[in-house]
């Protein structure tokens, strides 16, 4: 029987570069990683997802691969990472690494190749065109910088696709020599002991197949089948619920997909101190195979992309946790840290942790969030949520923003989100802290087995600004309430509870919990989480 670990994980997503710098250098890398498990490890997280850590130009954040068989000499050697392996290996912690093969950096042998050699093997291995096609300022990803997603390459004096920047050229997935090398790729990694990948830009990589381009997803979970079979695949991709079943196939193609979604309809919610959003998008969520899941997030490394909602709604979200112009990104984001988005309100960024770990799925958190981080808006586009961890009341701790290339890890140095008022050190050893409040959420949704396997129902009870959770599974039944709203909130539960005994699991801002039911009292941003014996 297949093992669906992923079921019951807490991902938590690393940016190497930005987490713990262990040399002084400037940059974070693989030993300051493996020194600082313990945290991860504390918080309950049981999977680390890495964003990319191979040599790179590093024009957009790793994401622009040069080399798919070696780590960055700033983030170390092989060596490094094969010891962080056992590392985490020995705390109990999975690995999942980002498998960006959509596109390659243009510096990538493969691709100054193509340009340059009629006769080379990698001739074909990305998309060419002699003329530039009529639509090619048609469907960019990042509007106000990208202009065009087809550039003429001077040396082959023909125009290469890039679905995103120009220094990330496309490679040409309908060559079997190329999905040979995907899969060599990633054996290279499952050997080294990964535990799955996260596919970057999923709808985009398979663009250009053939035929049902969705049945190369089930190419790749065969192949991880036969290499690894508890190995996994996580997509990137944001696709209306229609299209679920094409990226799911029968349980044959991905394990879990980020639910994009149900995420924008939660800050939809939190704007509007509403629970209707979220609870019309749970009850919308099509069946999907036993073995698959949904990921869902609060934030993570990129922009926060509210391009499903309608203009009206997105305008909403703006004015609530973006208003300003600098604050806003692509004209369908925001570049902002959870922390400061809720105003640094605890009780509301309690309440959005607790929310996002009772939703169906497995939660994936981002870095810093768990501390309350906040962000740094001078940094350009998407980098203001990528600043150096900040483990002490001093600062990140051998980050250097003199070093060349760190203004895109430049700390938060002013403020309440600066370091001497956010930082790990401190939150560690404070009962109350946000960082102890998320451990403890995050043992309530580990030992809520029923929220991972189950799928979720929305109780109607009445008040609009509370969120009714219902998970069963094999015999166990889990009731959470989130009230998304300013002022208390009242329910019944009486034929919820059916005079059961309940057990609390966890609270903020709520009443005692009854035997047999009755009125049951939110307080403002209140939570609770409920066995029913």
């Amino acid at each position: 029987m297949q093992n669906l670990w992923y079921k019951n994980a807490v991902i938590y997503c690393v940016d190497v570069d930005a987490f713990k710098d262990s040399d002084g250098d400037g940059v974070g890398d693989f030993r300051g990683l493996a020194d600082h498990l313990d945290h991860i490890e504390a918080l309950g997280a049981t999977c680390i997802w890495l964003l990319p850590f191979y040599p790179s130009p590093n024009r957009d954040n790793g994401y622009d691969v040069a080399d798919y068989y070696n780590v960055d000499p700033r983030y170390g050697t092989l060596g490094d990472f094969a010891e962080f392996m056992q590392a985490a290996s020995d705390r109990g912690l999975r690995v999942i690494v980002d498998l960006v093969v959509n596109h390659t950096s243009v510096e990538h042998p493969w691709f100054q190749a193509s340009r340059s050699d009629p006769d080379s093997p990698y001739r074909d291995w990305y998309v060419w065109q002699k003329e530039k096609p009529a639509d090619a300022e048609e469907g960019v990803i990042f509007p106000g910088v990208q202009k065009t997603t087809w550039t003429f390459d001077r040396k082959r004096r023909e125009y290469y696709n890039h679905r995103f920047y120009e220094h990330q050229a496309d490679l040409n997935i309908a060559n079997p020599a190329v999905r040979e090398e995907i899969q060599r790729i990633m054996g290279f990694w499952l050997a080294l002991g990964v535990s799955g990948f996260r596919i970057d830009a999923a709808p985009f990589m398979l663009e250009g197949l053939e035929g049902d381009p969705h049945a190369y997803l089930a190419e790749l979970q065969s192949f991880l089948s036969w290499r690894r079979a508890e190995a996994i695949l996580l997509a990137e991709a944001n696709i209306p619920m229609d299209e679920a079943d094409e990226y799911f196939g029968d349980g044959d193609r991905l394990h879990l997909i980020f639910n994009f979604p149900l995420n924008q309809r939660l800050f939809l919610g939190l704007a509007r101190h509403d629970a209707g959003p979220v609870a019309e998008m749970l009850r919308s969520l099509p069946a999907i195979p036993a073995i698959a899941q949904w990921a869902t997030f609060l934030r993570n490394h990129d922009e926060i992309d509210l391009g499903r909602l309608t203009d009206a709604e997105r305008e909403e979200v703006f004015a609530a946790f973006g208003p300003d112009e600098n604050m806003q990104l692509y004209e369908r984001g925001l570049r902002r840290r959870l922390a400061p988005m809720l105003g640094g309100d605890e009780r509301r960024i309690r309440l959005a942790f607790s929310l996002m770990l009772a939703l169906p799925g497995t939660p994936v958190l981002w870095y810093g969030d768990e501390i309350g981080m906040g962000e740094n808006l001078d940094l350009p586009e998407r980098h203001p949520v990528r600043t150096p961890m900040q483990w002490t009341p001093e600062g990140a701790g051998g980050f250097s923003v003199a070093d060349p290339g760190a203004w895109v890890r430049a700390p938060v140095l002013q403020g309440p989100f600066a370091p001497a008022f956010v930082n790990a050190e401190t939150q560690k050893v404070e009962g109350d802290s946000l960082f102890s409040t998320i451990q403890r959420l995050v043992r309530a949704r580990r030992a809520a087995r029923e929220i991972g396997w189950a799928e979720a129902e929305v109780l109607d009870l009445g008040a609009p600004s509370i969120l009714a959770l219902r998970a069963r599974w094999r015999g166990g039944e889990v009731v959470t309430l989130h009230n998304l709203a300013d002022r208390p909130a009242t329910v019944d539960l009486a034929s919820v509870i059916d005079g059961r005994r309940c057990i609390n699991l966890l609270r903020q801002g709520a009443g005692e919990p009854g035997t047999s039911g009755g009125e049951w009292r939110l307080g403002p941003f209140g939570f609770e989480w409920l066995r029913l014996a």
